[in-house]
């Protein structure tokens, strides 16, 4: 063979040696490995989005600029935003003068449990009155030992919550005497319209019905107003007349909303408690579920109830069965 020839097949050489390396990486023993055809679009793709890494990083930066351009603007014209699942954060001031405080001062009386469940209700309360149409004063009094110290530990922003009065002292050492109406089922007393210029408070205890009537007795020794809400003027209930201290909460901020009671409990009474407005016991019909805290311990708003009467015509009324609960006392 000529040189001329030799000449002519070097660069066919090269030229297959290059289209090899492209299919060829450097294995782990320092060989060189051929690739696939599946391997070499991996390696096209992964290529592909790493060249690509920059554009995508900039389009995020424009969504994000555009998303706090919308919140801007809705922000300024007093709406709400709604972007994905996120809700906008806005500052929320008090509309209304009326105040609503949490006695935490039964901790010594609650075991750690219970101390937890009440804590929860606590969070409840605090997130519905952020949201609520007219947010209220809201106090927590008496806070210290294992409450606290589950809040400490458990949710470490609790300290950053806003639009709140957060208190060691006691109730009646935070707030006038005259301006207190402590919220009870033992009370004689039916509440039935709110006075903005007063205090109502809710007693924060998870004991199991074992300390029934401590809040009202608590109340006539401090010589203070008391009341319960008028539960028996508007529902008719199958199971034990109580809810959870958020229950109480929420009433308060849709009645304050709303002006009427019924609306009030009905839309804040669970479904598994068998309320049905009072004069339509025979005609019960199964309503929307409104329960927002099954896992809490509950406060007893009135005392336990007999079991419904059977209807006319020998029919019993609707019965809600309802799973054992922890209840608090009031």
């Amino acid at each position: 063979m000529s040189s001329d020839t030799v000449k002519d097949l070097t660069p066919s050489r090269e030229n297959n040696v290059a289209t090899e390396n492209k299919d060829a990486h450097i294995g782990n023993n320092g060989g060189t490995e051929i690739l696939s055809k599946n391997q070499r679009k991996k390696l096209l793709r992964h290529q592909k989005w790493e060249d690509e890494r920059n554009l995508r990083k900039q389009k995020r930066k424009e969504k994000r600029q555009k998303r706090s351009l919308e919140r801007k603007t809705q922000g300024d014209e007093g709406g709400e935003f709604v972007a994905g699942r996120k809700r906008l954060r806005k500052e929320v001031k008090p509309s209304s003068p009326l105040r609503l405080v949490i006695d935490c001062s039964f901790d010594n009386l609650m075991m750690f449990k219970d101390v937890r469940k009440l804590h929860k209700q606590i969070q409840r309360c605090y997130a519905v009155n952020r949201r609520a149409v007219h947010p209220v004063q809201f106090y927590l009094t008496s806070l210290g030992g294992k409450l606290k110290q589950n809040m400490d530990k458990t949710d470490e922003g609790w300290v950053n919550w806003k639009d709140i009065t957060v208190k060691a002292e006691a109730y009646h050492e935070v707030v006038a005497k005259e301006q207190l109406v402590y919220l009870t089922s033992d009370s004689p007393n039916v509440l039935t319209e709110l006075d903005d210029t007063k205090a109502y408070v809710i007693g924060g205890l998870v004991d199991h019905n074992h300390h029934k009537g401590i809040t009202f007795e608590r109340a006539q020794e401090l010589g203070i107003n008391h009341a319960q809400l008028p539960l028996n003027s508007f529902v008719k209930m199958n199971s034990r007349k109580v809810l959870a201290v958020n229950h109480v909460f929420e009433i308060m901020l849709v009645y304050l909303e709303k002006r009427d009671w019924q609306e009030a409990f009905f839309t804040v009474l669970p479904l598994r408690k068998g309320a049905i407005p009072l004069g339509q016991e025979g005609t019960a019909t199964e309503e929307e579920d409104f329960d927002r805290d099954s896992d809490t311990a509950e406060t007893v708003i009135q005392n336990t109830q007999d079991q419904q009467e059977k209807g006319q015509g020998g029919q019993d009324t609707l019965q809600l069965k309802e799973a054992p609960k922890e209840q608090t006392a009031a």
